[in-house]
């Protein structure tokens, strides 16, 4: 008699579900995965108005502080060199001074740059500028009313915006030397 020798099955992976597997994990990273989507700098520009129909208006010189950037990111406030980061600190005792006066005489913030300033220069001058306004608006809340600005109410924050507007002129780039 002879015996019938029993084949051993060999180990193999099935491949058939292979390209569901990777199908399903494709589809679960693609889901799961959080894509950052810049959204812009968050500002609110002013309606196009045709050049005929634009009209001068003089304004104080005392109410406004002027920021010049240059070509090489020197700033010029009111025509004085100061660097990058001291517009916050130099703008907070002015913004200060016009806390108690009528919306019409209020500090106006120019910020003007030149058409080859570094857009990293721009930003940073305009964070400092918004920080300065910020602060002061902390620093009214937290002597009127005991709090910060975020803590406070709606109406009471709508007291504190007009008693510290934020007043920034965003002028068309040109040649500042």
């Amino acid at each position: 008699m002879l015996l019938k020798k029993k084949r051993s099955m060999e180990a193999n992976i099935p491949s058939s579900s292979m390209a569901d597997i990777a199908f399903l994990l494709l589809i679960f990273f693609l889901v799961a995965t959080v894509i950052d989507v810049d959204t812009g700098i968050g500002l609110t520009l002013p309606e196009y108005v045709p050049p005929e129909e634009i009209e001068d208006v003089k304004v104080d010189p005392d109410r406004m502080a002027s920021i010049l950037i240059n070509e090489n990111n020197d700033v010029l406030l009111g025509g004085e060199p100061i660097s990058l980061f001291q517009i916050k600190n130099t703008l907070k005792p002015r913004i200060i001074s016009k806390i108690d006066l009528p919306k019409n005489k209020k500090l106006i913030v120019s910020l003007k740059t030149d058409r080859k300033t570094v857009y990293s220069a721009y930003i940073s001058a305009l964070d400092q500028i918004k920080m300065a306004f910020f602060e002061v608006r902390d620093e009214y809340s937290n002597s009127r009313f005991g709090t910060k600005y975020d803590d406070l109410s709606e109406e009471t924050q709508k007291e504190v915006k007009d008693a510290i507007p934020i007043i920034i002129s965003l002028a068309e780039p040109e040649m500042v030397k």
